[in-house]
Protein backbone atom coordinates (compact mmCIF):
# COMPACT_ATOMS: atom_id res chain seq x y z
CA UNK A 1 0.00 0.00 0.00
CA UNK A 2 3.00 2.41 0.83
CA UNK A 3 3.98 1.85 -3.46
CA UNK A 4 0.26 3.11 -4.08
CA UNK A 5 0.25 6.10 -2.24
CA UNK A 6 4.10 7.00 -3.13
CA UNK A 7 2.33 6.57 -7.16
CA UNK A 8 -0.74 8.82 -6.29
CA UNK A 9 1.50 11.83 -4.84
CA UNK A 10 3.97 11.08 -8.48
CA UNK A 11 0.41 11.58 -10.74
CA UNK A 12 -0.13 14.75 -8.30
CA UNK A 13 3.33 15.61 -8.97
CA UNK A 14 2.86 15.44 -12.53
CA UNK A 15 -0.34 17.41 -12.42
CA UNK A 16 1.23 20.36 -10.39
CA UNK A 17 3.83 20.30 -12.99
CA UNK A 18 1.14 20.63 -15.73
CA UNK A 19 0.04 23.97 -13.73
CA UNK A 20 3.23 24.97 -13.74
CA UNK A 21 3.31 25.02 -17.56
CA UNK A 22 -0.35 25.99 -18.29
CA UNK A 23 0.22 29.18 -16.02
CA UNK A 24 3.20 29.98 -17.92
CA UNK A 25 1.46 30.04 -20.82
CA UNK A 26 -1.33 32.11 -19.31
CA UNK A 27 1.16 34.42 -18.42
CA UNK A 28 2.87 34.44 -21.74
CA UNK A 29 -0.16 35.41 -23.23
CA UNK A 30 -1.61 38.03 -20.63
CA UNK A 31 -4.28 35.43 -19.65
CA UNK A 32 -4.47 35.66 -16.22
CA UNK A 33 -6.45 38.69 -15.80
CA UNK A 34 -9.79 37.63 -18.37
CA UNK A 35 -11.89 35.77 -15.02
CA UNK A 36 -12.12 38.63 -12.87
CA UNK A 37 -13.81 36.59 -10.08
CA UNK A 38 -12.81 33.62 -8.03
CA UNK A 39 -16.12 31.19 -8.01
CA UNK A 40 -14.78 27.89 -6.60
CA UNK A 41 -17.88 26.21 -7.19
CA UNK A 42 -19.85 27.72 -10.16
CA UNK A 43 -16.62 29.29 -11.87
CA UNK A 44 -15.89 25.40 -12.36
CA UNK A 45 -18.82 25.27 -15.55
CA UNK A 46 -17.84 27.27 -18.98
CA UNK A 47 -19.63 29.56 -20.60
CA UNK A 48 -21.86 27.96 -22.85
CA UNK A 49 -24.63 30.28 -24.91
CA UNK A 50 -23.61 33.64 -26.66
CA UNK A 51 -25.38 35.16 -23.43
CA UNK A 52 -22.33 33.92 -20.99
CA UNK A 53 -19.69 35.35 -23.48
CA UNK A 54 -21.21 38.73 -23.21
CA UNK A 55 -21.74 38.91 -19.37
CA UNK A 56 -18.37 37.71 -19.15
CA UNK A 57 -16.52 40.41 -21.65
CA UNK A 58 -18.96 42.48 -20.02
CA UNK A 59 -17.19 42.28 -16.74
CA UNK A 60 -13.56 42.21 -18.34
CA UNK A 61 -14.15 45.67 -19.92
CA UNK A 62 -14.48 46.76 -16.28
CA UNK A 63 -11.15 46.31 -15.85
CA UNK A 64 -7.55 48.08 -16.41
CA UNK A 65 -6.47 45.57 -18.90
CA UNK A 66 -9.19 45.99 -21.20
CA UNK A 67 -9.38 49.70 -20.97
CA UNK A 68 -5.34 50.58 -21.26
CA UNK A 69 -4.24 47.33 -23.37
CA UNK A 70 -7.13 45.50 -24.96
CA UNK A 71 -9.98 48.17 -25.90
CA UNK A 72 -12.39 46.83 -28.27
CA UNK A 73 -11.43 43.42 -28.11
CA UNK A 74 -13.68 41.16 -29.54
CA UNK A 75 -15.94 38.04 -28.23
CA UNK A 76 -13.90 35.74 -30.00
CA UNK A 77 -10.22 37.73 -29.30
CA UNK A 78 -12.02 37.32 -25.56
CA UNK A 79 -12.14 33.54 -25.84
CA UNK A 80 -8.14 33.22 -27.19
CA UNK A 81 -7.13 34.81 -23.45
CA UNK A 82 -10.39 33.19 -21.69
CA UNK A 83 -10.01 29.33 -21.87
CA UNK A 84 -6.22 29.78 -20.93
CA UNK A 85 -7.22 30.78 -17.95
CA UNK A 86 -10.09 28.68 -17.25
CA UNK A 87 -8.01 26.03 -17.77
CA UNK A 88 -5.95 26.83 -15.71
CA UNK A 89 -8.34 27.14 -12.19
CA UNK A 90 -9.69 23.86 -13.66
CA UNK A 91 -6.55 22.06 -13.55
CA UNK A 92 -5.84 23.72 -9.92
CA UNK A 93 -9.84 22.44 -8.91
CA UNK A 94 -9.14 19.15 -10.39
CA UNK A 95 -5.56 19.03 -8.16
CA UNK A 96 -7.24 19.49 -5.16
CA UNK A 97 -9.65 16.76 -6.08
CA UNK A 98 -7.20 14.57 -6.93
CA UNK A 99 -5.28 14.74 -3.97
CA UNK A 100 -8.02 14.97 -1.82
CA UNK A 101 -10.40 12.40 -2.47
CA UNK A 102 -7.33 9.60 -1.83
CA UNK A 103 -6.34 10.54 0.90
CA UNK A 104 -9.30 10.30 2.69
CA UNK A 105 -9.44 6.86 1.30
CA UNK A 106 -6.26 6.06 2.42
CA UNK A 107 -7.11 7.51 5.97
CA UNK A 108 -10.63 5.32 5.78
CA UNK A 109 -8.47 2.25 5.01
CA UNK A 110 -6.06 3.02 7.81
CA UNK A 111 -3.61 3.21 5.50
CA UNK A 112 -1.65 6.26 6.70
CA UNK A 113 -0.12 6.42 9.80
CA UNK A 114 0.15 9.68 11.95
CA UNK A 115 3.50 10.89 10.74
CA UNK A 116 2.66 10.66 7.14
CA UNK A 117 -0.89 12.29 7.62
CA UNK A 118 -0.09 15.44 9.47
CA UNK A 119 2.74 15.88 5.94
CA UNK A 120 -0.23 15.36 3.94
CA UNK A 121 -2.57 16.96 5.48
CA UNK A 122 0.43 20.06 5.81
CA UNK A 123 0.51 19.64 1.93
CA UNK A 124 -3.43 19.84 1.53
CA UNK A 125 -3.09 22.99 3.32
CA UNK A 126 -0.63 24.32 1.20
CA UNK A 127 -2.67 23.43 -2.03
CA UNK A 128 -5.57 25.15 -0.32
CA UNK A 129 -3.45 28.28 0.32
CA UNK A 130 -2.04 28.23 -2.96
CA UNK A 131 -5.82 28.48 -4.69
CA UNK A 132 -5.91 32.14 -2.07
CA UNK A 133 -2.93 33.17 -3.11
CA UNK A 134 -3.54 32.93 -7.55
CA UNK A 135 -6.76 35.09 -6.69
CA UNK A 136 -4.64 37.20 -4.46
CA UNK A 137 -1.99 37.53 -7.60
CA UNK A 138 -4.84 38.61 -9.95
CA UNK A 139 -6.51 41.09 -7.70
CA UNK A 140 -3.33 42.98 -8.04
CA UNK A 141 -3.80 43.47 -11.92
CA UNK A 142 -7.69 44.44 -11.32
CA UNK A 143 -7.13 47.68 -9.78
CA UNK A 144 -5.58 50.13 -11.91
CA UNK A 145 -1.86 48.82 -13.03
CA UNK A 146 -3.03 46.26 -15.78
CA UNK A 147 -0.53 43.45 -14.43
CA UNK A 148 0.04 41.60 -11.91
CA UNK A 149 2.22 42.59 -8.80
CA UNK A 150 5.55 40.25 -9.77
CA UNK A 151 6.20 39.96 -6.01
CA UNK A 152 2.49 38.31 -5.84
CA UNK A 153 3.45 36.24 -9.03
CA UNK A 154 6.88 35.27 -7.52
CA UNK A 155 5.42 34.00 -4.69
CA UNK A 156 2.52 32.02 -5.96
CA UNK A 157 5.37 30.36 -8.91
CA UNK A 158 7.37 29.75 -5.44
CA UNK A 159 4.38 27.99 -3.37
CA UNK A 160 3.92 26.05 -6.45
CA UNK A 161 7.21 24.25 -6.58
CA UNK A 162 7.37 24.23 -2.19
CA UNK A 163 4.26 22.29 -2.95
CA UNK A 164 5.38 19.72 -5.40
CA UNK A 165 8.71 19.34 -3.40
CA UNK A 166 6.24 17.88 -0.59
CA UNK A 167 4.91 15.36 -2.46
CA UNK A 168 7.74 14.27 -4.09
CA UNK A 169 9.87 13.99 -1.49
CA UNK A 170 7.32 12.27 0.49
CA UNK A 171 6.65 9.77 -2.25
CA UNK A 172 10.23 8.97 -2.70
CA UNK A 173 10.86 8.32 0.93
CA UNK A 174 7.96 6.30 0.98
CA UNK A 175 9.22 4.28 -2.28
CA UNK A 176 12.76 4.08 -1.04
CA UNK A 177 13.29 4.50 2.68
CA UNK A 178 16.59 3.27 2.85
CA UNK A 179 19.66 5.46 2.59
CA UNK A 180 22.60 6.00 0.81
CA UNK A 181 25.84 4.21 1.71
CA UNK A 182 25.26 4.13 5.91
CA UNK A 183 28.91 5.04 6.52
CA UNK A 184 29.38 8.67 7.65
CA UNK A 185 32.80 9.66 6.30
CA UNK A 186 33.88 13.25 5.18
CA UNK A 187 33.46 12.95 1.15
CA UNK A 188 29.98 11.74 1.58
CA UNK A 189 28.79 14.45 4.41
CA UNK A 190 30.55 16.77 1.74
CA UNK A 191 28.35 15.32 -0.93
CA UNK A 192 25.70 15.51 0.74
CA UNK A 193 26.10 19.11 1.91
CA UNK A 194 26.63 20.16 -1.71
CA UNK A 195 23.20 18.70 -2.96
CA UNK A 196 21.50 20.46 -0.54
CA UNK A 197 23.06 24.04 -1.29
CA UNK A 198 22.27 22.80 -5.52
CA UNK A 199 19.02 22.39 -4.91
CA UNK A 200 18.31 26.03 -2.52
CA UNK A 201 19.98 27.29 -4.78
CA UNK A 202 17.39 25.86 -8.37
CA UNK A 203 14.78 27.31 -6.00
CA UNK A 204 16.66 30.98 -5.29
CA UNK A 205 16.86 30.81 -9.14
CA UNK A 206 13.06 29.43 -9.71
CA UNK A 207 12.08 32.84 -7.44
CA UNK A 208 14.36 34.65 -9.81
CA UNK A 209 12.79 33.78 -12.76
CA UNK A 210 9.41 34.49 -11.25
CA UNK A 211 10.36 38.10 -11.24
CA UNK A 212 11.92 38.04 -14.64
CA UNK A 213 8.48 36.86 -16.06
CA UNK A 214 6.52 39.38 -13.55
CA UNK A 215 8.21 42.25 -15.20
CA UNK A 216 9.27 41.07 -18.55
CA UNK A 217 12.45 41.39 -18.05
CA UNK A 218 13.29 38.40 -20.71
CA UNK A 219 12.28 41.07 -23.52
CA UNK A 220 15.33 43.16 -22.77
CA UNK A 221 19.23 42.29 -23.37
CA UNK A 222 18.19 39.32 -26.04
CA UNK A 223 21.98 38.70 -26.40
CA UNK A 224 24.28 36.05 -24.81
CA UNK A 225 26.70 35.66 -23.56
CA UNK A 226 26.69 39.29 -22.64
CA UNK A 227 23.90 41.63 -22.39
CA UNK A 228 24.17 43.91 -25.24
CA UNK A 229 27.87 43.86 -25.00
CA UNK A 230 28.31 44.14 -21.57
CA UNK A 231 29.23 41.42 -19.06
CA UNK A 232 28.39 43.57 -16.22
CA UNK A 233 25.57 46.23 -17.53
CA UNK A 234 25.84 49.76 -16.20
CA UNK A 235 22.42 50.17 -15.12
CA UNK A 236 22.01 47.86 -12.72
CA UNK A 237 21.19 50.44 -9.47
CA UNK A 238 19.46 52.73 -11.18
CA UNK A 239 16.59 53.02 -9.08
CA UNK A 240 16.44 54.17 -5.52
CA UNK A 241 16.19 52.86 -2.99
CA UNK A 242 18.80 50.58 -4.27
CA UNK A 243 16.90 47.15 -3.21
CA UNK A 244 14.50 47.85 -5.61
CA UNK A 245 16.53 47.12 -8.18
CA UNK A 246 16.54 43.42 -7.19
CA UNK A 247 12.89 43.31 -7.92
CA UNK A 248 11.48 46.23 -9.92
CA UNK A 249 14.68 46.99 -12.53
CA UNK A 250 14.33 44.66 -15.82
CA UNK A 251 18.67 44.94 -15.97
CA UNK A 252 19.44 43.81 -12.80
CA UNK A 253 16.76 41.15 -12.31
CA UNK A 254 18.20 39.89 -15.99
CA UNK A 255 21.51 39.90 -14.75
CA UNK A 256 20.85 38.58 -11.10
CA UNK A 257 18.92 35.23 -12.93
CA UNK A 258 21.56 35.03 -15.65
CA UNK A 259 24.32 35.12 -12.73
CA UNK A 260 22.70 32.35 -10.85
CA UNK A 261 22.87 30.22 -13.93
CA UNK A 262 25.87 30.56 -14.65
CA UNK A 263 26.99 29.72 -10.55
CA UNK A 264 24.88 26.48 -11.64
CA UNK A 265 26.65 25.91 -14.72
CA UNK A 266 29.93 25.40 -12.89
CA UNK A 267 28.77 24.05 -9.64
CA UNK A 268 26.57 20.86 -10.99
CA UNK A 269 29.38 19.49 -13.06
CA UNK A 270 31.70 20.04 -10.40
CA UNK A 271 29.51 18.10 -8.22
CA UNK A 272 29.02 15.29 -10.84
CA UNK A 273 32.42 15.32 -10.71
CA UNK A 274 32.71 14.47 -7.25
CA UNK A 275 29.92 12.45 -6.36
CA UNK A 276 31.75 10.02 -9.49
CA UNK A 277 34.65 9.50 -6.84
CA UNK A 278 32.29 8.76 -4.31
CA UNK A 279 31.13 4.75 -4.05
CA UNK A 280 27.20 5.06 -4.76
CA UNK A 281 24.56 2.51 -5.85
CA UNK A 282 23.54 2.72 -8.81
CA UNK A 283 20.25 4.22 -8.40
CA UNK A 284 21.45 7.43 -6.71
CA UNK A 285 24.70 7.09 -10.12
CA UNK A 286 21.38 7.39 -12.37
CA UNK A 287 20.21 10.48 -10.22
CA UNK A 288 23.19 12.18 -10.51
CA UNK A 289 23.97 11.41 -14.15
CA UNK A 290 19.74 12.92 -14.77
CA UNK A 291 20.48 15.88 -12.50
CA UNK A 292 23.84 16.96 -14.70
CA UNK A 293 21.74 16.10 -18.07
CA UNK A 294 18.52 18.73 -17.18
CA UNK A 295 20.78 21.08 -15.84
CA UNK A 296 22.35 21.03 -19.89
CA UNK A 297 18.08 21.25 -20.66
CA UNK A 298 17.11 23.97 -18.78
CA UNK A 299 20.58 26.38 -19.68
CA UNK A 300 20.08 25.45 -23.33
CA UNK A 301 16.23 26.26 -23.07
CA UNK A 302 17.07 29.37 -21.22
CA UNK A 303 19.33 30.75 -23.90
CA UNK A 304 16.96 29.92 -26.80
CA UNK A 305 14.60 31.23 -25.46
CA UNK A 306 16.89 34.69 -24.85
CA UNK A 307 17.92 34.67 -28.03
CA UNK A 308 14.24 34.44 -29.90
CA UNK A 309 12.72 36.94 -27.58
CA UNK A 310 10.43 34.39 -25.09
CA UNK A 311 8.69 32.83 -27.56
CA UNK A 312 5.55 30.92 -25.87
CA UNK A 313 6.46 27.44 -26.93
CA UNK A 314 10.18 27.91 -25.99
CA UNK A 315 9.46 29.92 -22.10
CA UNK A 316 6.67 27.52 -21.84
CA UNK A 317 9.21 24.48 -21.61
CA UNK A 318 11.81 26.39 -20.06
CA UNK A 319 9.39 27.10 -16.86
CA UNK A 320 8.71 23.54 -16.86
CA UNK A 321 11.98 22.27 -17.44
CA UNK A 322 13.10 24.37 -14.17
CA UNK A 323 10.66 21.94 -12.71
CA UNK A 324 12.10 18.98 -13.74
CA UNK A 325 15.75 20.32 -13.32
CA UNK A 326 14.56 20.68 -9.33
CA UNK A 327 12.96 17.58 -8.97
CA UNK A 328 16.26 16.01 -10.53
CA UNK A 329 17.91 17.93 -7.65
CA UNK A 330 15.20 16.60 -5.18
CA UNK A 331 15.83 12.90 -6.02
CA UNK A 332 19.81 13.09 -6.08
CA UNK A 333 19.37 15.35 -2.13
CA UNK A 334 16.95 12.67 -1.38
CA UNK A 335 19.39 9.30 -2.28
CA UNK A 336 22.50 11.01 -0.41
CA UNK A 337 19.92 11.82 2.94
Amino acid sequence: MQKSIAIWLLICCAMVFAMVVVGGVTRLTDSGLSIVEWQPIVGTMPPITQQDWDVLLEKYRATPQYQKINKGMSVDEFKSIFWWEYFHRVLGRLIGLAFFVPFVYFLLKKQINRSLGIKLAGIFILGGLQGFMGWYMVMSGLVNDPHVSQYRLTAHLGLAFVIFAAMFWVALGLLSPERENAQSNEMMQSLRRFSVGLTSLIFIMVLSGGFVAGIRAGLAYNTFPLMNGHLIPPDLFVLEPWYRNFFDNITTVQFDHRLIAWILIFSVPLFWYRSSKVALSSTTRLACNLFLLMLVIQVSLGIATLLHVVPIPLAASHQGGAMLLFAASLWVSHRLR
